[in-house]
C-alpha cells in the first residue's frame, strides 16, 4: 500500500523502511566501537573523541549508581551547550535513571514546577553565573537533596562569569562526585520501553506536562531521519561536520543533532550559544556542512548585507525548525546563497520527526512537507477526532509511530484525551492535500513560540497578576519579525492605578520569567472579552486582534 507522498519519497526509501530501535547507552557504545578515536565533538576547539565521551559517561554512570540514582531515580540537568550535557545525560541514562531537562531560559515559576513534577531530588547544573544561583535557590527551597556543579573552566577558561560555589554538604562538584567511581559488577539492563526522558511542553492549562519520551522513541526518531536522509549520506561519503547551536535541552537538537550525529560517526561542532560571527567562521573557515537552526538565526543571517559574497559552499544541509519560518527570509536566503533553505514539523510529543521535504519533489510553499518514514499522519473533524476529513479539509492533525510519547507524566487524564487509540491529536490545525503535503493553517492551545521556545500564556499571566496595579491580564502571542511571536499582555487596572509602560513591567518580570517569555507589548483595555459563562477569553481577544492586524505570510516549520 503506498501511502500519500510516498511517491515524493528519495529513490530507494520507502514508508514502511524498517525502523531499529534499541537504548541511547547502546547507541554512544555502539558509536564508542565502530568509531573510535575519531573526534565527536568539538568544544572551545578542543577535540572529544568518541572512546573519550563513552569513557566520561561511563565514570559518571558509575557515580551516580554509587550514590544511589540509578532505576526509578529522576536525575535533572540544568545546563548549557558544554559537553557536560551529554556526559550526565548519556551517564544518568546508563545508570538506568530518566533524565529530566530543565531550560536555563525559564523563570524560577516554570522550573520549580518542573522539579516538584517530576521528582527529581538530585540536579546537575554548572558554575556559570547564569546559572548556578538559580539552582541554588531550589535547594533553598528544599527541592534538593544533591546539587552537583560541574566547573565551567574544565573545558577551557573563555572568561565567562563564574558563580561562587557555597560550602554545604548538600553541594559537589562534579570532579569531586566521580572521584574514584568504579563501575558496577554489572550494569543495569534497560529495555527499550523504559523512559529515558521526561521532556517538557505547554498544553492549555498553562502548566508544562512531561512528555515521557522512552528509549526506543528517541532511537526510532534517529533511525527515522537516518532511512529519510540514507542515499544523501551514502552519496556524500563523507564525514559530516554538524553546527550545534541549538540548546541541548531541546529536543530539536537532542535528536537531529546531538543523537543522530553520534550514531553516524560525524562531527558535532559544538557551540555555547549563537554567535552570528562564530557560526560564519565555521562554515567559511572550518568549512561545516549541516547547519540545523531556528527561524532567528537564519533571518540574522539572511540579514547579513555582504551574506552573496559570504562562502558558504561546503554546506550540505541548511534546515530550519522549532518555529514557523517566514516565506521571504527563505526566498532571501536562497536567491543570496543559491541554497534551499528547508523546514520541516515535528513535536516534544515525537521526539521532533513529524514531516520533511523530499531533495526532489514539487515545490510547495508554505507546506511543512511529507510525513515521513513509518510515521502515519492524517487530518480529522475538529468535532470528532475520530472522523478523517477529505483531501484538501481543514481539520487536527493526528500522528501516529515509534517516536511518539506514550503519554504525559503523571497525568492521565490529559494522556487519555491526547490519544484515540494509538494516534495522537497535536493539537495543530491544517491540511493535506493532493500530493500528500501537509499545511498548517492554526493551533488549538494558546502556546506561543517564540525564537523555536515554547511559550506559555498562563505562566506569564501569573507572573503579571503580582503586579500590584493589575486587575485581570490576558496574554497572547503576537507576530515578531525575529522570533516569529512574541508575548503581548492586554492589561485592565486596579481602580486607581495608572498605566506603565512595557520597560516598567519587563523590569518587574525580570527574575519571574525567562527571557524569551518576557512579553514586547502591553495595551490597557477598560475591558477584556469574556466567554458566554463569564471566564476570560483569550480565543475572542485573539479574534479582535485579528480584525485589526493583518497576519504575515508564514511558512510553518517544526515546533516542539
Amino acid at each position: 500500500m503506498t501511502r500519500p507522498g510516498e511517491q515524493y519519497y528519495p529513490q530507494g526509501v520507502r514508508w514502511d523502511s524498517p525502523i531499529p530501535r534499541g537504548t541511547l547507552p547502546d547507541l554512544l557504545s555502539k558509536a564508542a566501537v565502530d568509531f573510535g578515536s575519531r573526534t565527536a565533538i568539538e568544544f572551545r576547539d578542543r577535540p572529544i573523541s568518541f572512546v573519550q565521551l563513552k569513557d566520561m559517561a561511563d565514570v559518571a554512570a558509575s557515580a551516580f549508581l554509587r550514590a544511589g540514582y540509578g532505576k526509578g531515580s529522576s536525575i535533572a540537568l540544568f545546563l548549557g551547550n558544554t559537553p557536560d550535557h551529554p556526559v550526565n545525560f548519556f551517564g544518568a541514562l546508563k545508570a538506568g535513571a530518566r533524565v529530566v531537562h530543565l531550560s536555563p531560559l525559564d523563570g524560577e515559576i516554570a522550573l520549580t514546577h518542573k522539579l516538584k513534577d517530576s521528582g527529581a531530588r538530585v540536579l546537575v547544573t554548572s558554575s556559570l553565573a547564569t546559572l548556578l544561583p538559580t539552582a541554588l535557590k531550589f535547594l533553598e527551597k528544599g527541592l534538593l537533596d544533591k546539587l552537583i556543579v560541574c566547573e565551567d573552566q574544565t573545558w577551557g577558561d573563555v572568561g565567562n562569569p563564574q558563580a561562587a560555589i557555597p560550602s554545604n554538604p548538600a553541594i559537589v562538584t562534579f570532579k569531586d562526585f566521580v572521584k574514584d567511581a568504579q563501575p558496577p559488577a554489572a550494569w543495569p539492563q534497560i529495555d527499550a520501553d523504559a523512559i529515558a526522558l521526561l521532556q517538557y511542553t505547554g498544553g492549555t492549562t498553562g502548566l508544562p506536562k512531561g512528555a515521557m519520551l522512552t528509549h526506543g522513541n528517541l532511537t526510532s526518531a534517529v533511525s527515522i531521519y537516518d532511512v529519510w536522509g540514507a542515499n544523501q549520506k551514502a552519496a556524500r561519503n563523507t564525514i559530516e561536520r554538524v553546527i550545534l547551536v541549538l540548546p541541548l535541552f531541546h529536543i530539536y537538537a537532542l535528536t537531529v543533532v546531538l543523537l543522530r550525529t553520534l550514531k553516524n560517526g560525524d562531527l558535532i561542532s559544538l557551540h555555547q550559544r549563537f554567535d552570528l560571527d562564530a557560526v560564519m567562521r565555521d562554515i567559511e573557515v572550518k568549512r561545516a556542512t549541516a547547519f540545523p537552526g531556528v527561524p532567528t538565526m537564519w533571518i540574522a543571517i539572511a540579514s547579513l548585507p555582504d551574506l552573496d559574497k559570504r562562502d558558504l559552499s561546503s554546506l550540505a544541509y541548511a534546515g530550519s525548525g522549532g518555529a514557523p519560518l517566514p516565506v521571504e527570509v527563505a526566498k532571501i536566503f536562497e536567491r543570496k546563497t543559491k541554497l534551499a533553505l528547508k523546514s520541516g514539523w515535528g513535536m516534544t510529543e515525537t521526539c521532533s520527526p513529524g514531516t520533511g521535504h523530499p531533495p526532489e519533489g514539487p515545490e510547495k510553499p508554505g507546506s511543512i512537507g511529507l510525513m515521513l518514514p513509518g510515521i502515519e499522519m492524517d487530518v480529522v473533524s475538529l468535532d470528532d477526532p475520530k472522523q478523517v476529513m477529505p483531501v484538501g479539509e481543514t481539520g487536527e492533525i493526528r500522528i501516529r509511530g515509534p517516536n511518539v510519547t506514550k503519554g504525559y507524566w503523571n497525568r492521565e487524564a490529559e494522556t487519555t484525551e491526547a490519544f484515540v487509540g494509538d494516534r495522537f491529536l497535536t493539537g495543530d490545525i491544517g491540511y493535506m492535500d493532493s500530493d500528500g503535503y501537509f499545511y498548517l493553517v492554526d493551533r488549538k492551545k494558546d502556546m506561543i513560540i517564540s525564537g523555536g521556545f515554547n511559550v506559555y500564556p498562563q505562566m506569564i499571566e501569573q507572573a503579571i497578576y503580582t503586579h500590584p496595579s493589575v486587575q485581570e491580564v490576558i496574554v497572547i502571542g503576537i507576530p515578531d519579525d525575529y522570533r516569529g511571536e512574541a508575548s503581548k499582555a492586554f492589561i485592565t487596572l486596579r481602580a486607581g492605578a495608572e498605566p506603565f509602560t512595557i520597560e516598567d513591567l519587563r523590569a518587574f518580570l525580570t527574575g519571574k520569567l525567562g527571557k524569551h517569555e518576557l512579553p514586547v507589548a502591553v495595551e490597557f483595555l477598560k475591558e477584556l472579552p469574556r466567554t458566554s459563562v463569564g471566564k476570560l477569553s483569550r480565543h475572542e481577544l485573539r479574534n479582535q486582534q485579528r480584525q485589526n492586524t493583518q497576519q504575515p505570510k508564514l511558512a510553518t516549520g517544526g515546533r516542539s
